[in-house]
């Protein structure tokens, strides 16, 4: 069982090769993704079981399931743990019902997704969903970007979560979750930089996927060196909290 204060590493893989590469690095949630389909996209159903029989209950499993807006079900592999659904296009939709019924499953356990950029996603607002998710302890709570086009902030690169929202307010958001009994991943394009100004936040997990790609490209191939540096990071970060 991970300390309060040890934020481990979720790594985002598309391939059985790429989980083996997260494994090996020392990545403590291996994540499945198909970055070429948007924010949160679903890889086929057959990589999905092919990773998860790989990583054989050695690391936690979850998988990214699109939107919930687009619909969809869970793969029918067993061994995932968590699954997930983006909230883009739900803003005007009765999103907390349909996130309800699938919170009803045990297993895999849905974890609720709030958009930072939620008035680039058309989504519900981001302290809407977080307020959402700590009324029911126990639940897991993603805090990602769905925008990754630098065009939408006039920029030269791809925005991260600290471009839609500041660091005081993620550190506070992850307050309450925590008095909530509410477990929180941050997400949204964050590098080493973005990582270690948001160490004071303390979640469960730090979710990448550019971070750990050649010339930062979510879409490039998973580098084992780039893996081992954000897990020493954190682990260093971990020992001077100590």
């Amino acid at each position: 069982m991970k300390t309060l204060g040890t934020p481990g590493l979720l790594v985002s893989v598309r391939s059985a090769a790429e989980a083996e590469i997260a494994l090996a690095g020392g990545a403590a949630l291996i994540d499945v993704k198909e970055p070429s389909r948007g924010a949160l996209g679903r890889a086929d159903d057959a990589v999905v079981a092919e990773i998860v029989r790989l990583v054989a209950e050695r690391r936690p499993v979850s998988a990214a399931l699109g939107e919930l807006a687009d619909g969809g079900e869970v793969p029918s592999c067993k061994g995932l743990q968590f699954v997930k659904w983006g909230l883009a296009g739900c803003r005007s939709t009765d999103w907390r019902a349909d996130l309800l019924r699938r919170l009803e499953q045990p297993r895999p356990q849905t974890v609720i997704v709030a958009y930072a950029d939620w008035q680039c996603a058309q989504s519900p607002p981001l302290d809407d969903v977080v307020a959402f998710a700590c009324s029911r302890p126990g639940n897991v709570l993603l805090i990602d970007t769905h925008c990754k086009d630098p065009a939408k902030l006039s920029l030269h690169r791809r925005p991260t979560l600290l471009d839609w929202v500041e660091i005081g307010d993620v550190i506070e958001i992850c307050g309450r979750c925590r008095t909530a009994g509410v477990r929180v991943a941050i997400a949204g394009s964050l590098g080493q930089a973005e990582i270690e100004s948001l160490l004071a936040a303390r979640p469960d997990w730090f979710a990448v996927r550019g971070a750990v790609c050649a010339d930062d490209d979510r879409g490039g191939a998973i580098q084992l060196d780039r893996v081992q540096l954000l897990v020493k990071t954190l682990a260093t970060a971990a020992k001077c909290a100590s």
